[in-house]
Order: structure tokens, then sequence, then C-alpha cells
């Protein structure tokens, strides 16, 4: 191969990094405007008015916190794989992702799904009416958590660097956290704690999700993730609390009075778009510039999510309550650094003269 074949090459691999990385960080942050907008979605209509305002509806403390929960991550989830599954029609992919669904890589997407859906998309959406954006960080951990399962279960490499970065994360989660605890008495713990199990269990999808979008087009990927998600939930998820409350409530009528509430459906479309596209992103990037990199681009969500729900809620809805102190702030961008040492990733490696 000559010289110019060879510089052609590494220009054109430099120009994909740099794509994947754009992407990996859009992943990032969407997911921010997929948490703003849901949590905008769940103090409207019906959701502020009855299930979480001043009239509750005779709704008891486990179907406020839990039942609901289920409910807007259903909500979303489904409302994201029907934006998914037009994707795939447009892209005239609708076929594959059919066929993708009898094989194993598909069955492995699946079961990543309903462990990242029904259990922690409902802990993360419980834990934000809970405790608000200081539990984002909390779930950022799964960067931490999915390097850990990844070492134990499938014995990869946890370095120095990594264990290093896990610890950074912890530290500044529990800044983040232990600066609030007497603002807002014992939810905050209870909201962290799921922050925590959310974090888990979108860990394990991580770690376990690697088979599968190896051999996945991303696209079909995210479509599968979404619809089992949604589904999940809705039938599963939101039946059984339903059950678990022993209160009597209807999970179909609940989810007909959510689908069909105009002050909050709109709302629930535009989450359940960047949820969609957030996924997307991270499965995308991840493909074209690495794992660890996309990990590290795609975990800034833990600054992108409390800014967005500043944003969305805070300045644009008049909501109070979403901004963060200073060093909550600080914190959530000092624990970037530490996902980026979990992605076995050293930030001064950006400020070394690169060799030829």
């Amino acid at each position: 191969m000559n010289s110019n074949a060879i510089a052609a090459k590494r220009k054109a691999d430099s120009s994909f990094m740099k794509k994947g990385v754009i992407i990996a960080i859009m992943s990032g942050v969407t997911y921010g405007l997929y948490t703003g907008f849901l949590t905008l979605g769940m103090a409207r209509g019906v959701w502020g008015a009855d299930w979480y305002g001043a009239n509750t509806s005779g709704l008891s403390v486990f179907a406020i916190t839990y039942v609901l929960a289920a409910l807007g991550s259903g909500v979303n989830d489904a409302l994201s794989g029907i934006w998914m599954i037009l994707k795939c029609a447009v892209l005239g992919e609708i076929g594959d992702f059919f066929r993708v669904l009898k094989t194993k890589p598909g069955l492995v997407m699946i079961i990543c799904a309903i462990i990242g859906g029904p259990i922690a998309s409902t802990c993360y959406v419980a834990a934000l009416q809970l405790a608000g954006t200081i539990i984002v960080p909390f779930a950022a951990l799964n960067a931490a958590f999915g390097a850990i399962i990844g070492r134990v279960v499938f014995k990869q490499e946890l370095n120095k660097l990594m264990v290093g970065g896990i610890i950074v994360c912890l530290i500044c989660a529990t800044v983040i956290g232990g600066t609030s605890f007497d603002g807002l008495g014992g939810t905050t713990i209870v909201g962290i704690a799921l922050g925590l199990v959310c974090a888990l269990g979108w860990g394990i999808e991580g770690a376990v999700a690697g088979f599968g979008t190896t051999l996945i087009e991303y696209n079909i990927g995210i479509t599968i993730r979404q619809c089992t998600s949604g589904l999940g939930n809705i039938i599963i998820a939101l039946p059984l609390l339903c059950m678990i409350d022993g209160g009597g409530l209807n999970p179909f009528a609940l989810l007909g009075t959510a689908f069909t509430d105009m002050g909050s459906i709109g709302f629930f479309v535009i989450s359940g778009l960047f949820a969609g596209l957030s996924f997307g992103f991270w499965y995308k990037g991840a493909s074209m510039c690495g794992a660890a990199l996309g990990m590290t681009c795609n975990g800034a969500y833990a600054f992108w999510a409390p800014f967005f729900c500043w944003v969305v809620c805070g300045l644009l809805d008049g909501q109070e309550g979403w901004m963060l102190t200073p060093v909550q702030w600080l914190a959530a961008l000092i624990m970037i650094v530490g996902i980026a040492l979990v992605g076995n990733l050293n930030p001064l490696n950006a400020f070394k003269k690169k060799e030829a």
C-alpha cells in the first residue's frame, strides 16, 4: 500500500471516528431531552391535576410512586416503539425487523429490553418523581455497574484506571445526593435507591446487549428494544403493580386515560421520539467510535438530563425546584470524567502529542 493510500485510509478512519463521536454525544443530549419532556408530560393534564396533584383520585402512596411510574414509562416507550417502527418502515427494514425477532441475537435484545425497560425505566421515572434530577447521576452509574458486571460475568478487563473511574463516579454521586438530603427529606433516599436499581438494570442490559448489538443493525436493535420495553410495561409491569397495590386499579383504564389525555400526551410523543433517538444514537455511535468512547459520550447525560429538565420544566414551564446547586452541577461534570475512566479512557491522552 503506497503512502497516498495510507494517508487516504487514515483520513477516512479519522472522519468516521469523528462522526461516531458526534453521534454518541447526541445520544446523551437526546437522553436529556427525553428526560425533560417526560417529566413535563407527567406534570401536565390528568397527571398534574389528579394523579400527582392535590386531587390524587384516592390513589395510595404505592400507586402514586410505582403504578404511575410504570404507566408513564409504558406510555413513553410504547410511543417510542411506534416512532422506531415508522423509521424502519421509511427505511424499508420492517421485514428485517420481524426476521431478527426469531434469531438468537433478537432474543438477547428482548431479554435486555425487559431488564432495561419495565424494571430499570420504571425505577428511573419513579426516582425522578420522588427526588427530581439529583437522581440522574446515580442512574448514570450504569457505566460503572456495567464494567463490574462485565468483569465478574464475562471476565472483561477491569484495570486500575477503570477502578479509579468507578470511585470517582461513586464520590460524585454521593456529593450530589448528600447535599440534598436535608432539603428533600426521606423521599430523596428512596429516589436515590430507585436510581441505583435503575443503574444496575441498565448496567446488566449494557453488559449483555453487547453480544446482540454486534450482530444486529442498530435501527433494528433499537426498534426491538423500545417495542419490547413498551409492551413489557403495559402488559406485565403495570397490571402486576396494580394487583400488588390492591386498590382495585384497572391498568387498561389508566392506559386509556393516559393515551387520550390531550393535556399531556403531546409531551409523551416528544419524549418517546427523543428516547428512541437516544438509544439509536448510542448504538450507532458506539459501533463507529468504539464502546468505551461511545459510553463516555452517552454518559454525559449525567449533565444533560438535569440541564434540560431545568430548561424545559423550569425556564419554559415555570416550575420551581429544578435548579441544582453549583456544587451539584460541578459534581455532575466531574462525574463525566469518571465515566471516561470507567470506559478505560485516559483524559490526559488528549493533551499528548499524537505520533504519526
